[in-house]
């Protein structure tokens, strides 16, 4: 596994970053720790990840010093997102938030989290997947620290691809053709959906796994490339499937989806780790039906996997307890305690950004839906794997918002793929150029 390393290029994030701060020299390092008489120091924690209270409810069960206050948040696109930033401005943000890993450079430029580099213990980050670290790291600098990193698998009807004698796709190539034959043996079956809701992020994943990088910067400036070659590739592919009408398209996380996964109308799903334990929640139905599979390959000489979901916990600038607050995050992300408190809420797939927690997770989880399967040994093969080319973009809501447009448009019949991808690039350069940054295309 590679070590850790800053990522050529993220001068002019920083760039920005600085122009961002200036005044604000002491967010680094914090404005102290300062307490209410002799009582422990009390953080605000804001997260809409499931089993977070029951985390909170440990961490104030086995510390005296720091006690938390825990506030349950929406998911991002449900108003979270727009919550953290309203409140940052307002300068009221709370100790510790949760970010996902697309929306942190966005939230890292408006000045939200705060630089936590010399906050981060050693001990600490050299337990966290190198892989995961990258993404929360800019030009050196980190800014959250990772809860989860979920590597893209594929999740398959067993039983399906028994009876029908289709192999189960170690490459695209052969994903094709086992799409074809799912199709030929079960005309109303299809090998797995392509999604026109959400859909920009997990062709971003795929593009990510071909070698493409959309967002890539030099010289202070943001080179912006949603139709990279490998990305074209990656385009040209599932528009085949999609005009073949080898795949389903519909609108992900919709009710027609889950309803063809339990139907086995639709017998596949390309997805992060933590769709493992979501389908068990969602499709109870397919206990001992359900299989994973690494990621399918391109070259299968030189195997690369992206992820697809993931959170993380940054410090605001706003904490007036940074140190405190880190000490909390740390205990979060590495404790067997927090893990254990966590999954007790219900079942979790969710690979840890700490390997060490991985035997944790798998005591935790009963695997039978999977006929007993080593779902988290195959989860840290593929984090392995796991290629640190990839930077996500400035104003990924805005390219993911007008991405989904386009997709939807094409799943329609007007346009295509790689035109939607396109227009999401062409229609996301205004907001970048609105932030003060150098901007170009390649």
């Amino acid at each position: 596994m590679p070590g850790h390393r800053a990522t050529a290029g993220t001068t002019a994030l920083l760039t920005l970053l600085v122009l961002v701060l200036v005044g604000c020299a002491g967010c680094s390092t914090g404005r102290g720790s300062d307490t209410a008489g002799d009582g422990p120091v009390r953080l605000t924690f804001w997260s809409p990840l499931r089993g977070s209270q029951e985390v909170v409810d440990e961490f104030n069960r086995t510390h005296t010093d720091i006690k938390v206050d825990f506030q349950q948040v929406p998911s991002g696109e449900q108003g979270g997102w727009a919550k953290l930033s309203n409140a940052s401005r307002a300068g009221n943000a709370p100790d510790v938030a949760t970010i996902e890993y697309p929306q942190l450079p966005s939230f890292t430029i408006d000045g939200v989290p705060r630089d936590i580099t010399k906050l981060l213990p050693d001990s600490v980050r050299r337990k966290i997947l190198p892989q995961a670290l990258d993404l929360t790291t800019f030009d050196g600098r980190t800014y959250a620290v990772p809860v989860d990193i979920e590597p893209m698998v594929f999740l398959y009807r067993k039983d399906i691809f028994t009876k029908n004698h289709i192999p189960v796709p170690k490459t695209w190539a052969e994903f094709e053709s086992s799409a074809r034959k799912l199709k030929q043996a079960q005309p109303r079956s299809r090998i797995a959906s392509l999604f026109t809701t959400g859909g920009t992020l997990y062709m971003a994943g795929y593009a990510w796994q071909a070698g493409g990088q959309w967002y890539r910067t030099s010289d202070d400036t943001w080179h912006v490339s949603m139709d990279d070659a490998p990305t074209r590739k990656v385009a040209s592919y599932w528009q085949r499937l999609m005009d073949d009408d080898l795949v389903r398209v519909e609108p992900g996380s919709s009710q027609q989806w889950r309803a063809h996964l339990q139907s086995g109308e639709t017998a596949g799903y390309l997805a992060g780790a933590w769709a493992a334990g979501s389908m068990m929640s969602s499709t109870p139905g397919g206990k001992g039906k359900w299989a994973i599979a690494p990621m399918p390959q391109w070259d299968p000489a030189k195997p690369k996997v992206s992820t697809q979901g993931g959170s993380t916990f940054l410090v605001t600038k706003d904490s007036r307890h940074p140190r405190e607050a880190m000490e909390f995050i740390s205990w979060m992300v590495t404790s067997p305690g927090a893990l254990k408190a966590k999954l007790a809420s219900g079942v979790s797939s969710a690979f840890p950004s700490v390997p060490d927690l991985v035997p944790v997770a798998r005591k935790e989880m009963d695997t039978s839906y999977y006929s007993g399967q080593d779902i988290f040994g195959l989860f840290g093969q593929q984090a392995e794997l796991i290629t640190s080319t990839w930077k996500w973009g400035p104003r990924m809501v805005s390219t993911t918002t007008s991405g989904d447009d386009g997709l939807a448009r094409a799943g329609a019949g007007s346009g295509t793929l790689l035109g939607a991808l396109r227009d999401a690039q062409s229609r996301t350069m205004p907001d970048l150029k609105s932030l003060g940054l150098s901007v170009t295309t390649d």
